[in-house]
């Protein structure tokens, strides 16, 4: 373990070395900081996306026209396609939608429909004798509810269930579509047209309709009976009144300076190599420099200076109680420095705001830094798992930072930073934890007491796992993934069962306490797979628990030497893997026959017909090919750092899904092969400290410590079992081995809930182990 560090050090400082240099090595670019308009009253100009600085290909043609009262209005020219909304007291409302109206009369193609009442229980409206109501979550016909639609999936005749028995603030938001030839579940049939040719949702300002994609059927609507028919989807908004423009990705802010319209880019800027652009007359910019080195504006700084200044105070309080050494009291002072940047670079990134007011990449990497160093230096013994989880930390961040750099717009780099965010805050934290743990030789914490720290976890994640579905989506809520906790806590509840089950004495506490140690996690679990049914559209949340559970047989198995169960489990294990060959050789035609996410096989298996999952698939393909051994430019990525990323970062979903594929075209396949080895290395550290922490409880008779020691051993196997899940679904979709599913790869991908929540937890939790294994 002693050899560890030196070689850690040594290949962590190779690491640091290529950020650097490609941030060094990044071009100078320059974006719009500011759009002005002039237009006459009564005029009308014609928008691109170029000109407002978008991404372009990001957003539809726009008409802005100002009205002889001098108003702004703006609306999509013609049949353009893309996202335009405006903003307005926090609410962003899509053009082609409109609050849903007693009085209104919406029409597509035959059917007409005129909403009769809107109240607080939703909206009813009426065709030819037939009346609906729908409250956001249910659609009833004359006062019954339909039967569900013959494709309709598991989740949602779970959802729709769920929605019929619960009070209606707890009702999960499940949209009214308009087309098909069936009235089920949800869906009102319009003879003639593709479901959804108009949609009606549950928004935070009440029941919105949405005109659907089919412009040969456009949603006509009337906000009264004297009122002519118009279509939905060409409605002017009115600008003088909003906050906020968003067109394609770009996001502007709104300023009325009297005959002029300010717009400013917040967010999904093109970048532009000099300051040379071709632009409309009434149209013109005013630039700004892509800063890598900035500081925050000022706003941030003391949120930042306060959060470390409070965490310090606290980390001091503790250690000043328990009378750490000098030596201990260090690294804790370094992770509340670090957790409160981190809390700082988090906040002004959620926050928004103006270009100028984020701090550069180089501020986020130097947070990273610190971070990684104090990682791999704090432990008094370095493990491998540590060690090995350090650099793929370090691989993931550099990753995320060329596809930053190499993406013709500013947002991209976000991705990178609030990864270096969420790490500084995550290995602070921990660093903490591990130096005021308490000394070697005190008494352990009651049983009791653990067991209600663990069943308040598990009500924190339930509590979260509920707001996810009522609130959010497959995405999570509150910019956060409830999953990822709900993860942590699930591998900590079990390892606690299988700690009182695999031991020598009988689990203490009365029958009900016993049953709730049981019952506690099978709710967690049955939580986790209702949120995966019901949010999710693919079935990666199935595999990833069923991995999960199968490890923890295993283990559980092996630690109780049940051989006929270890031979029966292994058995599964290589029938699962028959099975992955098996579907591959199934023609498209049996698929299609199937209720379960047939879609996702389909593509697997024909790729070239799907042109959305399809395209996915297809291009992270093309990107792994023109990788090939050594990289697109033939020197393992060296090359290129800092350059533009090619048509690699046109993949959907690089930056979390495909970040595999990304990688594979800038380093090549060789590259990859030595970070399948240090991701082998991570998963086969874990699994060694978790047999170390078995056989330590062997030789010890304090049963207290004999249980903490099996309860870290199986806590250790259900996060590698989670983390092998997550590498083997990422590259299994990555190389086609699998059907695509959305889980990102574990340090490669961006994302913070999944780094914040499960994997700064898990390095924490394999440093204190073996740190008590040395002192004992």
């Amino acid at each position: 373990m002693k050899a560890w560090r030196p070689l850690a050090a040594l290949a962590l400082a190779g690491l640091c070395a290529l950020q650097l240099l490609a941030l060094l090595r990044a071009p100078a670019a320059w974006m719009p900081s500011r759009v002005t308009l002039t237009l006459a009253r009564g005029a009308t100009l014609e928008l691109d996306s170029a000109m407002l600085g978008a991404a372009p290909g990001s957003a539809p043609q726009l008409r802005l026209r100002r009205d002889p009262d001098g108003a702004w209005w703006l609306a999509r020219s013609g049949a353009a396609t893309g996202l335009l909304a405006l903003e307005r007291d926090g609410i962003r409302r899509r053009s082609g939608s409109a609050p849903v109206a007693a009085g209104q009369r919406l029409q597509l193609g035959a059917a007409t429909f005129t909403v009769d009442a809107l109240d607080g229980t939703g909206a009813a409206f009426s065709r030819k004798g037939s009346r609906w109501h729908y409250d956001g979550a249910t659609l009833l016909r004359d006062d019954a509810p339909l039967a569900a639609c013959p494709d309709a999936r598991l989740g949602s005749r779970l959802a729709a269930a769920w929605n019929r028995i619960v009070p209606a603030a707890l009702t999960l938001a499940r949209p009214l579509v308009f087309g098909g030839n069936l009235n089920c579940g949800n869906r009102i049939a319009v003879a003639g047209l593709a479901a959804p040719a108009a949609t009606i949702a549950r928004a935070r300002d009440g029941l919105v309709l949405a005109a659907g994609a089919d412009a040969l059927a456009p949603l006509l609507l009337a906000d009264g009976a004297a009122t002519p028919l118009a279509p939905l989807a060409g409605r002017e908004q009115r600008l003088d009144d909003a906050a906020a423009l968003v067109s394609g990705r770009t996001r502007l802010l709104v300023e009325r300076n009297g005959d002029l319209l300010h717009l400013q880019p917040a967010s999904h800027v093109a970048l532009y190599g000099d300051t040379q652009a071709h632009l409309a007359p009434g149209v013109s910019w005013e630039w700004t420099r892509r800063g890598l080195w900035q500081l925050p504006d000022r706003a941030g700084v003391p949120a930042a200076i306060a959060a470390a200044a409070l965490l310090a105070t606290a980390a001091l309080l503790c250690a000043g109680r328990r009378r750490h050494r000098l030596r201990e009291l260090l690294p804790a002072l370094a992770g509340a420095a670090l957790a409160g940047s981190g809390l700082g670079l988090l906040w002004l990134q959620r926050g928004g705001g103006s270009l100028g007011a984020l701090p550069g990449a180089g501020v986020s990497l130097l947070a990273a830094w610190g971070a990684l160093w104090l990682a791999l230096w704090a432990p008094r013994r370095l493990p491998l798992a540590l060690g090995a989880g350090v650099l793929l930390l370090a691989v993931g961040l550099l990753a995320q930072l060329e596809l930053g750099l190499g993406a013709p717009e500013s947002s991209w780099l976000r991705y990178f930073q609030k990864t270096a965010a969420a790490l500084a805050l995550g290995v602070g934290a921990g660093a903490m934890l591990l130096a005021l743990r308490p000394p070697r030789h005190s008494a352990p914490l009651p049983q009791a007491r653990i067991e209600a720290l663990l069943v308040l976890l598990a009500g924190a994640a339930l509590a979260a796992l509920l707001l996810q579905v009522v609130f959010g989506d497959e995405t999570g809520v509150f910019d956060l993934q409830p999953v990822e906790f709900a993860k942590l806590a699930l591998a900590a509840l079990s390892a606690h069962c299988l700690a009182l089950a695999a031991g020598a004495q009988p689990a203490p506490g009365s029958l009900w306490m016993r049953s709730l140690r049981l019952a506690t996690p099978a709710l967690l679990f049955m939580a986790l797979l209702g949120v995966a049914l019901v949010q999710v559209d693919d079935y990666s949340p199935l595999v990833l628990l069923g991995v999960w559970g199968g490890a923890m047989a295993l283990a559980h198995a092996l630690a109780t030497r049940q051989r006929l169960a270890t031979v029966l489990l292994v058995a599964g294990a290589g029938g699962a893997v028959l099975a992955v060959a098996a579907l591959r050789g199934a023609g498209p035609g049996e698929v299609a026959q199937w209720n379960f996410y047939a879609d996702r096989f389909l593509v697997w298996l024909d790729p070239g017909t799907h042109p959305h999952t399809g395209q996915q698939l297809l291009l992270g393909a093309r990107a792994v090919a023109e990788g090939g051994w050594r990289g697109a430019d033939h020197l393992f990525g060296l090359a290129t750092l800092g350059q533009d990323a090619g048509a690699a970062r046109h993949i959907p979903a690089v930056q979390d899904d495909f970040a595999p594929s990304f990688f594979l075209n800038r380093h090549g396949l060789a590259a990859a092969l030595g970070l399948w080895l240090l991701q082998a290395a991570f998963v086969g550290g874990l699994l060694a400290v978790a047999l170390r922490c078995w056989q330590a409880q062997a030789g010890t008779r304090d049963f207290r410590r004999a249980w903490l020691s099996r309860f870290r051993c199986f806590l250790l196997c259900g996060g590698a079992a989670f983390v092998f899940g997550h590498l083997l679904l990422s590259w299994g979709t990555n190389l086609a081995i699998f059907p695509v599913m959305g889980q990102p790869m574990s340090f490669l991908s961006a994302g913070g809930s999944h780094l914040l929540f499960f994997i700064c937890p898990l390095l924490a939790l394999t440093a204190a182990s073996a740190q008590s294994l040395e002192e004992t």
